[in-house]
């Protein structure tokens, strides 16, 4: 009911936000130029917002042609290198480079598409030979597929680092970073020849104990049964992946809208200034921060509720109870792979103190191979987005992988 009462509305609203565009499109073409009447200006940035005001369920393009290495340009290619129904194996190819380090990217399944992480992408690619999972949109696969749970995700992540290839590096952002950790332990536990050479943790839930946040606390506050019968629902029959059960997407962002409400109003308003004055440059930056906030990706229910079980209410990993296909999960057996920790100062949804916990569980790996970074005056997304990544994360990630290599 909840995924056909969404459908319903946005079916409602479609002819609103129609006229909305060809209102915006036709007041903006008559009212250019200084002069123009405020009151239709005002009308042209309005009616466009509201245009703008709804979800995408599509996944965006990377939007990454080409790259500069040493100067020149060079041309990229995506190319899927492994495909299941779940996700695609995506390696960014770029032509006529030397051999550079091998990194697999994992991006969130957390209500987000992957290319979320299009900017990290864009930062490491010029130096190294980017792989990265591009999760599917769950509502788009056949209930035929099967289950998505945490042992299929693990599985997904060994059989890429098998893509991948021996004495590649691994790095995982926000939501991925337990279940990569269980993976590369699966690995180690096995002496398995595609052990990555380094691991960096970004932003992710490792021990959900240590300075609880919001989203934290929302978890520990309800029985698992709760998040079941309320935020567990059914793909409408138009889509490829009728009646499978999802946690959609749509509820996944407006709980996120909703922790930072005033923040995203006043987002909102400057956008409407943007366009009302014809700042073009400030307007575009606001827009495609929200074209990828707005678009949204299901998650397979098996999945989310084994995560909100395991990673948020029952802390498995950092007590030693993880289970992989009812084997017993050991980060102590991770001795080949060097690790490297990074926090955001003013994260709200990983806090400080969450993602270092995993230096304390892979108590094999050499102290001389582990490292851990606090980036001061950064929240979740820019840890991975924006100009501190760029100048000052991404510096030691670069390292990290360099000294491993």
């Amino acid at each position: 009911m909840l995924y056909d009462a969404y459908q319903a509305q946005s079916d409602l609203l479609a002819p609103l936000r129609a006229w909305a565009g060809l209102t915006s499109s036709a007041l903006r073409d008559t009212c250019a130029g200084p002069g123009a009447n405020y009151i239709f200006k005002s009308m042209a940035a309005a009616a466009e917002i509201l245009n703008r005001a709804q979800l995408i369920h599509a996944r965006p393009s990377f939007e990454i042609d080409t790259v500069e290495i040493d100067g020149r340009e060079a041309r990229v290619v995506q190319e899927a290198v492994a495909d299941t129904p779940f996700a695609t194996l995506l390696r960014f190819r770029k032509e006529a480079t030397s051999e550079q380090p091998r990194v697999l990217l994992v991006a969130p399944m957390a209500g987000h598409f992957p290319t979320l992480l299009r900017h990290t992408v864009r930062t490491m690619l010029p130096e190294h030979d980017v792989y990265i999972t591009d999760w599917k949109n769950a509502r788009d696969v056949p209930v035929g597929a099967g289950r998505f749970g945490i042992d299929e995700y693990i599985d997904h992540l060994v059989q890429f680092l098998e893509a991948v290839g021996p004495a590649a590096h691994v790095v995982a952002v926000c939501q991925p970073c337990a279940t990569l950790l269980a993976a590369v332990a699966v690995l180690a536990q096995t002496n398995h020849p595609c052990q990555p050479r380094s691991m960096t943790l970004m932003a992710g839930p490792i021990d959900t104990r240590v300075n609880p946040t919001a989203v934290n606390e929302l978890a520990t506050g309800h029985p698992i049964e709760w998040f079941e019968r309320n935020l567990i629902t059914t793909v409408p029959r138009r889509y490829a992946g009728a009646h499978r059960r999802v946690y959609p997407g749509f509820v996944q962002v407006s709980a996120f809208l909703s922790m930072n409400l005033p923040r995203h109003v006043r987002a909102h308003l400057d956008l409407f200034e943007h366009i009302r004055k014809g700042e073009d440059d400030k307007a575009e930056i606001n827009k495609k921060f929200y074209d990828e906030y707005f678009s949204v990706s299901d998650l397979p229910a098996e999945f989310y509720l084994e995560t909100v079980r395991k990673v948020f209410q029952e802390f498995e990993l950092p007590r030693g109870l993880f289970e992989y296909r009812g084997q017993r999960v050991e980060p102590a057996a991770i001795r080949k792979t060097a690790l490297l920790t990074v926090e955001g100062e003013r994260d709200d949804i990983c806090s400080v103190g969450q993602t270092v916990a995993a230096h304390d569980l892979c108590s094999s790996i050499k102290p001389f191979r582990k490292k851990h970074y606090v980036q001061a005056g950064v929240g979740h997304y820019g840890v991975f987005s924006g100009t501190r990544w760029h100048s000052q994360i991404y510096p030691i990630v670069r390292n990290m992988i360099l000294a491993n290599n």
